[in-house]
């Protein structure tokens, strides 16, 4: 648990820092940041020449399966893939089988987490009892057993007083309610966006003001309830504007992007592949670029990934038939930084802070700095380096990325002062600087 980064560039939003500096890590927690500092004795080592130091990446929205899903991902493979992905801390949503609708089944992913977890997992309870939404869930007793939000991911609430009961429980408890917005009868049987390639393929297709429909009641409702109100997976040009405007009224109103929102569209499901179809769907051109707007100008506070993981064979049939759902927890930086940095959308630091300090933040959750004090939580990452996905940690490998090569590449990732993700180049790698090697190691997996 003791840990000295040396030689890289420390990346901080939440101190304002980008400079060259060492890191050391004592007991766990960030002991010191600054130039020239020295490894105590028997103290390991990481040399980040070449490379960002950045607080370890906080994903808010991640399917880990297990319960009762496990031929789809376990609370270990999710972890092990979020640490690839240079995430130290994942929020697991409640659709498991059972849903964590009860302290039972959140003491059990708790404890799991604890025996065979590589990052820190923080339980998300479901709003209403089965995700049937017709009752409350014992929302006081999800919160005490380690639950730190509310969601029937997967599923809208559609009933509005159940949301309103929601919001006013949470509020009462410190918690958001994490709204899935969707008119469920607008989009019943719905595989991907209405829109121009929906009519062109001769499939059905959700409108956008399904899911602005349910954003605006509920923006509506915690104006009402005076609760805390973060809405997963923002896809749409009407959703955001209901939610600039709720920000701009002072309404305790957050929400989140996915990367394959910012990077894709409706275009590419001409492919068929069924690696494509998520829910939201994949939207047209013009909702992108509202993403892209909404991310540049602070509308959308988080990027977090919907990480939701499926067997291959449930994957392997016709469009139509395939369920929703896309991995993402080790692709997601690297997309973002494609998408976002390199695109000089916004800058290194303002993509740190959406993956990793603000949704530390917007959850009341340790991490997303590196201030002394804090908990030992960073991701050392190359930004000049590749990773080809031919393969991935996770179980499943419904990645719309699969088979690509991206640039950036993680180095490492340290948790608590441990490092649980090591990228860094074998013995057997000679005559390659470390962020080279690590890359040619990248290239075998």
């Amino acid at each position: 648990m003791n840990l000295l980064i040396s030689n890289g560039r420390v990346v901080d939003p939440s101190q304002n820092l980008d400079r060259a500096a060492d890191v050391l890590i004592e007991d766990g927690l960030v002991a010191k940041i600054g130039p020239g500092l020295k490894a105590p004795k028997g103290v390991a080592t990481i040399d980040a020449a070449g490379c960002i130091v950045i607080p370890g990446l906080v994903d808010l929205h991640t399917h880990l399966r297990e319960p009762g899903q496990e031929h789809k991902e376990t609370i270990r493979t999710g972890t092990e893939a979020a640490v690839a992905g240079g995430y130290t801390s994942v929020c697991a949503m409640a659709n498991t089988t059972p849903p964590n609708d009860e302290r039972p089944v959140t003491e059990m992913i708790v404890a799991e987490a604890q025996r065979n977890g590589v990052c820190r997992v923080y339980p998300i309870g479901a709003v209403s009892k089965g995700l049937a939404g017709l009752e409350l869930s014992e929302m006081a007793d999800l919160r005490g057993a380690g639950c730190v939000a509310f969601s029937d991911d997967g599923k809208p609430v559609t009933n509005s007083k159940l949301m309103r009961a929601a919001l006013e429980y949470a509020r009462m408890l410190g918690a958001p309610v994490i709204a899935h917005e969707e008119d469920a009868f607008l989009a019943e049987g719905a595989v991907m966006h209405e829109g121009y390639y929906s009519t062109l393929l001769g499939m059905k297709g959700a409108p956008a003001a399904g899911e602005e429909i349910l954003t605006s009641r509920d923006i509506h409702l915690v104006e009402l309830t005076g609760g805390r109100l973060h809405v997963a997976h923002l896809s749409t040009v009407g959703a955001i504007e209901a939610v600039r405007r709720a920000k701009s009224r002072g309404l305790a109103v957050t929400c989140e992007a996915t990367p394959h929102h910012i990077a894709l569209t409706d275009e590419a499901v001409q492919s068929f592949s069924t690696d494509l179809k998520m829910n939201p769907p994949l939207r047209s051109e013009a909702h992108r670029r509202a993403l892209l707007e909404a991310i540049k100008d602070g509308t959308i506070d988080v990027i977090a990934t919907d990480h939701a993981p499926h067997h291959p064979d449930e994957k392997r049939v016709e469009f139509d038939l395939a369920p929703f759902g896309v991995i993402g927890l080790e692709t997601a930086f690297a997309v973002c930084h494609e998408v976002l940095v390199k695109s000089k959308t916004i800058k290194l630091a303002q993509l740190v802070d959406l993956m990793s300090t603000r949704p530390a933040r917007t959850f009341n959750l340790p991490g997303g700095t590196l201030k002394p004090g804090s908990a030992g939580d960073v991701a050392v990452i190359d930004l000049d380096g590749a990773t080809e996905f031919a393969s991935f940690r996770s179980r499943s490998h419904n990645s719309p990325w699969r088979g690509r090569t991206l640039g950036t590449r993680v180095v490492a990732t340290v948790v608590g002062g441990v490092v649980r993700f090591d990228g860094r180049p074998s013995p057997a790698v000679e005559g390659k600087s470390r962020p080279q090697a690590a890359r040619a190691r990248g290239a075998r997996r």
